[in-house]
């Protein structure tokens, strides 16, 4: 697979140089600058591909560009953003660009509860608490119904060890203990540091985040999830011509974590959701950004049986893995280790497609990455480490199947 890396445009403190270094062979990046539901124009896109370029690398992926909210719930000016997606679509073609990775999560990019939670060898990782989560959505959110939501929350039968969890009861006992600053904290982790460099949604100096979410979540009101996926089959539908026409290869991103949240719906959780949303849109042009580590949060998927199924329509991979805790919480695990079974996955999609682009994800945060400002779940030295791993699994696997590894930056 190609070794690709999330870089966040010219401003990031990771630069292309110290990458190249490292055996980064493609980019993956969007325009962060360009606001939401405006057009990419093939001048902007030009400049920062040819910027990549300099540097001996390619633009191998667009993460993201952004479905906005409108086209998610159906908004009145739906039919005007979906023209704005397609023009930004012909203008990345123009310039060579033909992998789009995309989300259809309602309102969340992605959720964590804690970004720098301690592992025990020192080091930290992304943490997801149900309890936390569940009293941001209670006591700070205060979202309609909550209450009652998470009081018929159930762990999945696939957790024995967490069967008759009272999360609800957690999360009152929690709010005991919280202050104001603690709930800062929560704020800061779940919606401003994890969504503001992703989604667009918010940002750092917004000044009401929270009245601002729930605006958000106001939006979706009468949404379930079967009219989510009508609007997601709408969406792709509408723009499958032009992915004909120009050679575009849309591949959406698993919802993370793969749970229905703050009374959304969630349409890419499991081997179903992704079945229906493929077989909804049967173009080759639409496919699936295979997320071990979004997809191994969830305890009924079976990870490696899902890459076997789907890797005909995988247009691009993340390679990480999650651990669950027994009560049920998770953690991003060693990329060694974990549910995803990542050396398995290799062989899978190697096989499958060699070519195909793979990027390591939410790396560990380790020796100093924490004083970098560096965004949440994209350290360097934590993520150069996992790279290295994956690059010391492809060159195994690669070995196997008789396929010659190359190291860029190095003789043979």
């Amino acid at each position: 697979m190609e070794r690709t890396w999330r870089w966040f445009g010219k401003n990031d403190k990771i630069t292309l140089a110290m990458l190249r270094e490292i055996g980064v062979e493609g980019i993956v990046t969007a325009l962060h600058d360009v606001p939401l539901g405006e057009v990419w124009t093939r001048e902007r896109i030009r400049d920062l591909r040819e910027y990549i370029e300099s540097y001996g690398m390619r633009w191998s992926v667009v993460e993201s560009l952004p479905v906005v909210e409108t086209i998610k719930y159906g908004g009145p000016d739906r039919e005007e953003q979906i023209e704005v997606y397609k023009e930004s679509l012909r203008n990345l073609s123009a310039e060579g660009i033909h992998t789009i990775c995309y989300n259809f999560m309602p309102v969340l990019d992605w959720a964590r509860t804690d970004l720098l939670h301690a592992n025990p060898n020192g080091s930290s990782n992304l943490y997801f608490s149900y309890a936390e989560f569940a009293y941001f959505d209670i006591y700070i959110l205060k979202r309609e119904g909550a209450r009652e939501e998470w009081a018929q929350f159930r762990m999945p039968e696939e957790l024995p060890s967490a069967a008759g969890r009272n999360v609800l009861a957690e999360a009152d006992e929690l709010a005991k203990t919280m202050t104001p600053e603690k709930d800062h904290a929560l704020v800061e982790n779940i919606v401003i540091k994890t969504q503001g460099f992703v989604s667009g949604n918010f940002k750092e100096d917004d000044e009401a985040p929270i009245q601002k979410f729930r605006e958000f979540l106001d939006l979706y009101k009468g949404i379930d999830k079967a009219q989510l996926r009508a609007n997601m089959k709408y969406f792709l539908e509408a723009i499958m011509p032009t992915c004909e026409e120009y050679g575009m290869n849309m591949c959406v991103h698993p919802d993370d974590p793969p749970i229905e949240i703050l009374g959304l719906p969630r349409i890419v959780r499991t081997e179903e959701d992704i079945q229906w949303f493929l077989d909804a849109v049967p173009n080759k042009h639409n496919g699936l950004t295979f997320c071990a580590g979004s997809l191994s949060a969830g305890a009924y998927n079976n990870v490696v049986e899902m890459a076997k199924k789907f890797a005909p329509r995988t247009h691009f991979v993340h390679l990480r893995s999650c651990h669950i805790f027994p009560n049920g919480d998770f953690t991003e695990a060693s990329h060694l280790g974990g549910r995803a079974d990542i050396i398995e996955l290799a062989r899978i999609f190697e096989k499958e497609n060699p070519e195909l682009p793979m990027r390591v994800d939410h790396g560990m945060t380790m020796l100093g990455d924490e004083t970098k400002g560096y965004n949440a779940g994209y350290s360097f030295l934590g993520r150069m480490f996992a790279l290295g791993q994956v690059q010391g699994i492809l060159a195994t696997v690669d070995r196997e199947l008789g396929i010659k590894y190359h190291q860029p930056g190095f003789f043979d």
